[in-house]
């Protein structure tokens, strides 16, 4: 018998009976909440949900523990949030493609300042932190289907890593700083790359090919399974570290965007739905790795 549960109880029944549960779609929030820019889930370590675009663009909500969806902040005019992420500092990271910028927010006073900017930026999308604070950042040309991507360290200094790509949207650091993934929606293709402590890339190899669908976000977990959501497909593609697929988790929308985890036992998968402008969630066998 199905159990629906509450994002309330959600943080309250136990572990034992969550697991009767896991890979089964339910709704967060109601539909519409979000505007067809739906994005960036993130969990901060108080356990709240962050997602940009909330009722409006520019905006990010919130979704503390047991509560209702509310307004977090509106980003500075001009600005549209895309990706978000928490370095271990709890400062949050917002890619904003529409003011080409990566913009860092102070959750004590929601104070938002530019991080780092460069006129070279075509519209960042979504974002990575390793370990040691460096922030990987994709930068898609929808118009041109090509696309690049960015290393940033932690004083803002910028660094172009490769260009002349497809269409680069999710990006994720595995949990050990080995490797980096990032995906070409329009492409189909996930790549995967070798990092070094400096963050710098090496040996380029196909991860994933796909011969059907569009790729947005991805997540790791903490074994390194690789967590991409299938745009227009409706699901959630999990791969191994050696990329063997080890299952798809069908959404109720089809136009899966990100992807994060959160919960009390980092077990439980955010996902935003772009169609249905909501945020659904399932119960997962593996916490996420950050």
């Amino acid at each position: 018998m199905k159990i629906l549960l509450s994002l309330s109880l959600i943080l309250c029944l136990p572990v034992l009976l969550l697991s009767q549960e896991l890979f089964v779609q339910h709704d967060l929030t109601a539909e519409q909440q979000f505007t067809t820019n739906c994005e960036g889930p993130a969990v901060d370590a108080q356990g709240n949900l962050y997602a940009v675009n909330y009722n409006h663009d520019g905006s990010i909500a919130i979704i503390a523990p047991g509560k209702e969806v509310a307004l977090f902040l509106d980003l500075p005019a001009g600005s549209v949030g895309n990706g978000i992420r928490f370095n271990k500092a709890g400062f949050m990271f917002v890619a904003d493609f529409r003011g080409h910028n990566l913009l860092m927010v102070n959750p004590a006073d929601k104070k938002v300042t530019v991080f780092a900017h460069s006129d070279q930026f075509n519209q960042p999308n979504d974002l990575a932190i390793s370990n040691s604070g460096i922030i990987f950042l994709s930068d898609p040309n929808w118009q041109d289907g090509t696309g690049k991507f960015w290393k940033v360290m932690p004083d803002g200094t910028l660094k172009l890593l490769e260009e002349g790509m497809g269409t680069t949207n999710g990006i994720e650091v595995s949990p050990d700083d080995k490797h980096l993934y990032v995906n070409e929606s329009i492409q189909q293709r996930i790549w995967q790359y070798d990092l070094d402590e400096a963050g710098n890339i090496s040996n380029k190899k196909l991860f994933v090919q796909f011969n059907d669908f569009g790729l947005d976000g991805m997540r790791c977990d903490c074994m390194g399974n690789l967590y991409v959501t299938r745009y227009d497909k409706g699901c959630v593609a999990i791969f191994s570290p050696s990329g063997t697929l080890i299952r798809e988790v069908q959404m109720k929308g089809k136009k899966t965007s990100n992807v994060s985890f959160g919960g009390p036992d980092g077990k439980t998968v955010f996902v935003t739905l772009q169609d249905r402008g909501c945020i659904e969630w399932f119960l997962n066998d593996q916490k996420g790795a950050r």
